[in-house]
Parts: C-alpha cells; sequence; structure tokens
C-alpha cells in the first residue's frame, strides 16, 4: 500500500473505500463511501499523483493531481450499461492521456465526449466534461500533503453545450459563479438542468 492509500483511508476509513480491478498500468481507481457525505460516492484515481506535471509557477498547486467524479450513491460502477460505464471509460481515458502525452490539466480543462461530439450517455445529455478544484467537497477532498508533495484533487463536472461555449466566451470563473447560483455542485445529476438562461442556450 503506498503512501496515499494511506492517506485516503486515514481520511474516509478503511471499510468505505473499494478497489477497483483494472487493467491500466498507470494508476489505480478507487470507489470510497463517505461517512460525512450520505448518499454519495467518490470515484477516484489512486497513483496518478506519482506523475509531476510540467506546470508553471503560476500553476505549481497542480504539479501532482488525482481525478474524481462524484456520484450518487445509486450509481453502480460495476454496471457495464453505457449508462453508467461511461464514468468508467472516462477516468481511464482522461489519466492515460495526461501521463502518455506527457501534459498537464488545472482547474477549468475541457474535454469534449468524441468527434462528432455525442451526449455522454442516454440519461446524461451534457457533451463536455471540466476539471473543477473541489467546492461543495472541499473539506472531503482537500489536498493530501506527503512525501514533500501536495496532491491537489480536480473534480470531473459534467457540461452543456451552452455552458462550454459561455466558459469559452466568458471564461471559467464566471461560468463557476453561474453553477454555484444554481446550486449545480460537483455532483453529478442525471437530471439537472443548464445553469444558463435561454440567451445563452444553443441546440446542436
Amino acid at each position: 500500500m503506498n503512501s496515499l492509500h494511506e492517506a485516503i483511508e486515514k481520511r474516509f476509513g478503511s471499510p468505505n473505500i473499494t478497489i477497483h480491478s483494472s487493467t491500466n498500468i498507470h494508476f489505480k481507481t478507487l470507489q470510497i463511501s463517505s461517512s460525512s457525505r450520505k448518499g454519495v460516492t467518490f470515484f477516484m484515481t489512486s497513483g496518478l499523483s506519482d506523475y509531476e506535471q510540467p506546470a508553471t509557477e503560476k500553476n505549481k498547486a497542480y504539479k501532482h493531481i488525482e481525478l474524481v467524479f462524484c456520484l450518487p450513491s445509486y450509481w453502480d460502477l460495476n454496471d457495464d450499461i453505457p449508462a453508467m460505464s461511461w464514468v468508467k471509460t472516462w477516468m481511464d481515458k482522461l489519466g492515460n492521456h495526461l501521463i502518455e502525452k506527457q501534459t498537464w490539466y488545472g482547474d477549468g480543462h475541457t474535454f469534449a465526449n468524441g468527434n462528432p461530439i455525442e451526449h455522454l450517455s442516454t440519461s446524461m445529455k451534457q457533451k463536455y466534461l471540466m476539471l473543477l478544484e473541489p467546492d461543495f467537497f472541499a473539506n472531503e477532498l482537500a489536498p493530501i500533503e506527503i512525501e514533500n508533495k501536495k496532491i491537489q484533487f480536480l473534480c470531473v463536472v459534467p457540461l452543456f453545450e451552452d455552458e462550454f461555449d459561455f466558459k469559452m466566451g466568458k471564461g471559467t470563473f464566471k461560468l463557476k459563479k453561474k453553477l454555484r447560483d444554481k446550486g449545480i455542485t460537483e455532483l453529478l445529476d442525471d437530471f439537472r438542468m443548464t445553469a444558463l438562461k435561454n440567451k445563452w442556450r444553443i441546440f446542436k
């Protein structure tokens, strides 16, 4: 067991953590039930932070990261139906791309779902994903400091097409404010609507 896993166990408690079986050679994935947040499951990478991102001095907080999906507890990660399994597919895709392309991720980075761009699933009509520092789950996903390095968690949050367009036009900060004002958090919600008013909606 590595130091990060020990630190996560200390934070959440060993009985609340399940290691997912995976053929991924770069990192493991953990499923965590939070005792402080009933009805929430954290699905996160473990070991992605072994890779040191080529972050600039301005973005040095992101030298070491782990990625997290914040899921409602009814989400069955063992279910292979597309409505559920896209989360595992995207976690592998994001993590592998980071390491294999020797690139870096930070707060506000966005990714399109496919080319041509499609809905994430039959129930998740969003077409993009954005990485965000934890806000609603800031306590549970506070940075961890081990072995002289600070590990930052970045949450993977689905975006509607109009939200992505707004972010590209107005910036990450203003989109985050729109999401917060609408009570939209890092927690995935199959039923949520766009955070924007009609004038920003673009249906394609």
